[in-house]
């Protein structure tokens, strides 16, 4: 019989020492450059009401939530996302705000699918929310933040794909196709399933030219060329509207001088379906999961009571911290210090020494062990620390 006590459960990790130090230290960066950009950071709980994702919002599939009940039978959540708990936070304790308003996090969310975490089904997000403002300089704004947070993080190779959510939906309103068949279609895009696409597109009457468009979506990627090239056929209304809005955040990042690392890709069509407008993934090479994701929700919040515009973008830690591993670049610096072993009769002599090297910023420890002074080498090497100090009977210091 297996002893699941010495186990974790599946997609769950134990994050040791090294690691553990630079995902904090990291964690702490990104936390960082969010608060000198603006932003001011909120927690919402970890186990929130199942309502919140799902129910008659129907935001998550249910399969992709850990679920549970409380005493009074009803039906909580390990949080799974972090971007709708603030949708609720804006609608409730934050509606009579100053907008706009320019929020951060730093937590963890479950969720069994892969999208977010890979393997794992808990992983750590850091990302940022703008409620109150639908304008390119905000989605802009976001997308350089992003690629700003990628480079502090130490990736220096990566690329951030847009795609235009409401150039979809301007496509789908040409076309005339019920409103179901129309989500089919972007669930087939975004599982790229294209035989599927093009056997519900042939089921009915579109212009040739339309349904061109729709088939070729997901080739539909590169440069601004892209846009120009699409502005010339048959594209009206909300999707044309939905190009000239891409366009102007492209013209704004070309500003920001982040350009290099931007491409177009208008075949993307978020699986979350609360996206309306931009939206954006990040990609860096070892890794086969986006290390960020976000866009604009204009109607998420109104969900939950209030009516604002809202866009955002997240990070995954766990991604990163892969990514950089993957790369060679996950250098954990040395944390340096002093290992104080002392003679009994020195032990004032040693608990002084250690308040006044702390006091000084140092890391100092002592030897609780009773060590000789090969095995303290060895320890203090294990832990990463350079300096022996030994303190004889006399309260003489040598340091090692």
């Amino acid at each position: 019989m297996r002893r699941w006590s010495i186990y974790t459960p599946e997609g769950m990790q134990d994050i040791l020492f090294e690691h553990c130090y630079f995902k904090r230290s990291l964690e702490n960066d990104i936390r960082q450059l969010f608060i000198h950009s603006g932003y001011k950071e909120i927690e919402t709980p970890t186990v929130e009401f199942y309502d919140v994702f799902s129910g008659e919002q129907n935001l998550i599939p249910q399969e992709d939530m850990f679920k549970f009940t409380d005493s009074q039978g009803r039906i909580l959540v390990l949080k799974p996302d972090m971007t709708i708990p603030i949708a609720r936070v804006a609608a409730t304790k934050l509606k009579e705000n100053v907008w706009p308003a320019k929020i951060f996090y730093v937590g963890n969310t479950f969720s069994f699918s892969e999208l977010g975490g890979g393997k794992q089904k808990e992983y750590t997000q850091a990302g940022v929310e703008v409620l109150g403002v639908n304008s390119p300089e905000a989605d802009a704004e976001l997308i350089a933040l992003a690629i700003q947070a990628l480079k502090l993080a130490g990736i220096e190779e990566f690329q951030i794909d847009i795609g235009q959510v409401d150039f979809f939906r301007g496509l789908m309103e040409q076309s005339g196709l019920p409103s179901i068949e129309a989500e089919q279609i972007r669930e087939l895009i975004d599982t790229k399933d294209f035989v599927g696409v093009e056997q519900l597109v042939n089921k009915h009457n579109i212009p040739d030219e339309l349904k061109e468009l729709i088939l070729n979506l997901p080739s539909y990627f590169g440069s601004i060329d892209v846009i120009d090239e699409l502005s010339k056929k048959n594209v009206s209304g909300k999707a044309l509207r939905a190009l000239e809005y891409l366009k102007n955040v492209i013209a704004i990042l070309e500003d920001w001088g982040v350009g290099d690392h931007i491409s177009i890709d208008l075949g993307m069509v978020q699986s979350l379906n609360y996206y309306t407008g931009i939206v954006f993934r990040g990609f860096t090479h070892s890794v086969g999961y986006p290390v960020l994701s976000g866009g604009r929700y204009d109607n998420l919040v109104q969900r939950f009571g209030k009516d604002c515009p809202a866009t955002g973008f997240s990070l995954g830690i766990n991604m990163i911290m892969t990514a950089l591993e993957r790369q060679g670049k996950l250098q954990v610096p040395i944390q340096g210090g002093y290992y104080i072993v002392y003679h009994k009769d020195a032990r004032k002599k040693a608990f002084s020494l250690l308040s006044e090297l702390k006091a000084g910023g140092a890391i100092a420890e002592l030897d609780i062990a009773s060590m000789d002074i090969d095995s303290a080498k060895s320890y203090a090497k294990s832990r990463g620390i350079d300096k022996i100090v030994v303190i004889d009977k006399d309260s003489n210091i040598e340091i090692i």
